[in-house]
């Protein structure tokens, strides 16, 4: 299958640090990609190279074939790159309905839909992540895990082919992890491609078709997850200090 997102030896120095260190993969329609690694090792850097947040000190990314490196963030996600981010900041005051809203208007620059119209997808993507019952309320009233169903639904608004998911799993118990599992797992089953960062390995294991792993700026492996995860070392680097 055709690659639907191409990354080519991306590097990212910052002064004297090399965050991202010639790292390079691919993403095909309905795939999830996991990306772990331990902190510091350049994975929300890499993803911020790919959204277009971040311009790369060198190297490229293609989106359907072809070059987007040099487009703007809005432009990226105007072609289909969506992201979710780990520190999440919902619109102050706004209805969580509204707030997804946003992006489906964004996503909808330069068309002839409305409001009324912006509002009524949103619902639409407050019910598919589970949230439809929390559509009148105010955004930043919500908890942690209310949030991050918000930041997918925010995405999911602006119909993306890409969606780069930043720790969504995050600080939530046992049961919100496996719902939040099932429902990234509905988004690839609508053709979209995830990369996925997780420090959850259980978690991340049984979502990811493969596995990609950071080590102070570097791809140390990439491939199924089983391999991967045995690998000596991703164990010496990343899994030999933590809890599995």
């Amino acid at each position: 299958m055709s690659a639907l997102l191409e990354v080519r030896h991306a590097t990212q120095r910052f002064a004297g640090l090399l965050a991202v260190d010639d790292v390079s993969f691919t993403l095909t329609p309905g795939e999830i990609l996991g990306l772990i690694g331990p902190n510091g090792a350049g994975k929300t850097t890499l993803i911020s190279i790919i959204s277009g947040t971040l311009a790369a000190t060198n190297g490229q990314v293609l989106f359907l074939g072809e070059r987007i490196d040099g487009l703007p963030a809005f432009r990226r996600a105007r072609l289909g790159i969506g992201r979710t981010f780990q520190i999440m900041r919902p619109f102050p005051g706004m209805s969580v309905l509204d707030n997804v809203a946003v992006g489906a208007l964004f996503r909808r620059a330069g068309g002839r839909a409305g409001l009324a119209q912006a509002r009524e997808q949103a619902r639409a993507c407050l019910d598919f992540v589970g949230m439809g019952r929390h559509a009148d309320q105010r955004a930043d009233e919500l908890g942690g895990p209310g949030r991050k169903r918000l930041e997918l639904a925010k995405a999911l608004a602006m119909q993306p082919k890409v969606l780069l998911c930043d720790e969504v799993m995050a600080g939530l118990n046992h049961v919100e992890i496996d719902e939040v599992i099932d429902l990234l797992r509905k988004v690839r089953d609508q053709g979209i491609g995830l990369l996925v960062i997780e420090h959850v390995i259980k978690a991340i294991k049984s979502l990811s078709d493969r596995l990609l792993v950071l080590h102070h700026g570097q791809k140390i492996a990439e491939g199924a997850p089983d391999a991967v995860l045995s690998d000596p070392v991703v164990v010496e680097a990343y899994l030999g200090k933590r809890r599995t």
